[in-house]
């Protein structure tokens, strides 16, 4: 599906990834519905892009009834780009419910609940796209990372069985999956660097990713280096290696360090 002249609902739009993704495809052409929390970051985004016709909707998707309003109010739109996200790192131990139930419903339920009431328009016109950014953490798992790992797998398989689905009717559905990111995302927002000796990849990559998925229909584009997406597809076949890998103690030290720094945004 080519992205030029289709309006595309983006959510997390004001983050590093969603930032990225939004000049990639109004570049392409696209017209943009931007949804986050923030809206001075939202309105500013909005008019630094080109092309005409950008539209702010403040959302906070952890909200009963704000994906529903969400997509109210974005109108008609021929592709979603669910890309809001939180963390969810630490051990299940130390979440609340509360933290639980935000992490689950931004994550996963939000984009269920948005995909959802798209659909039954772009089946009517037998054309659309739905783009999932999920992460290799949906492929195999990571310390301290229980409930993150929880959304990201769920969504992995909401996407495939969702393309099953819908297979022929003109409606694609794809996941996009990072790896470690620079500049951007988790590591960025807590000052700390990636694990070494996985390589990174840019919120530029991530957005090209994207577009690529939409383009070619691609179920999923996993955006990292050729080395973390072999393990993550190790992991994925092989759970008992990868728990074993997973569980050592620097990998433990890491994790805990970044789930230290993100408490405040469960």
């Amino acid at each position: 599906m080519d992205v030029n002249r289709k309006r595309v609902l983006l959510t997390g739009a004001t983050g590093g990834l969603g930032r990225a993704i939004a000049e990639r495809l109004t570049n392409s052409g696209a017209t943009m519905v931007l949804s986050s929390r923030k809206a001075e970051e939202l309105t500013e985004l909005a008019a630094s892009l080109p092309g005409d016709g950008h539209k702010a909707v403040v959302a906070d998707l952890a909200l009963e009834g704000s994906a529903e309003r969400l997509v109210s109010e974005a109108g008609q739109v021929d592709i979603l780009v669910a890309n809001a996200g939180l963390p969810g790192t630490g051990k299940l131990t130390n979440f609340s419910d509360q933290e639980i139930a935000r992490a689950v419903t931004v994550n996963l339920e939000a984009p269920m609940r948005m995909a959802r009431l798209l659909v039954a328009d772009m089946l009517e016109r037998k054309e659309g796209h739905l783009v999932f950014v999920s992460s290799l953490s949906g492929k195999a798992p990571s310390p301290s990372s229980s409930v993150y790992n929880a959304t990201k797998f769920g969504l992995r398989g909401f996407a495939f069985g969702l393309r099953c689905d819908l297979a022929g009717t003109g409606v694609g559905v794809s996941v996009v999956s990072p790896g470690f990111v620079r500049d951007a995302g988790m590591f960025a927002d807590a000052e700390m660097k990636a694990p070494g000796g996985m390589g990174t990849t840019t919120p530029a990559a991530v957005a090209s990713g994207v577009e690529r998925a939409i383009r070619r229909d691609k179920p999923e584009v996993a955006v990292a280096t050729r080395r973390l997406r072999v393990i993550s597809h190790f992991g994925l076949a092989n759970p008992s290696m990868a728990i074993r890998v997973a569980s050592g103690r620097a990998g433990q030290r890491a994790a805990s360090t970044l789930a230290d720094q993100q408490t405040d945004k469960r």
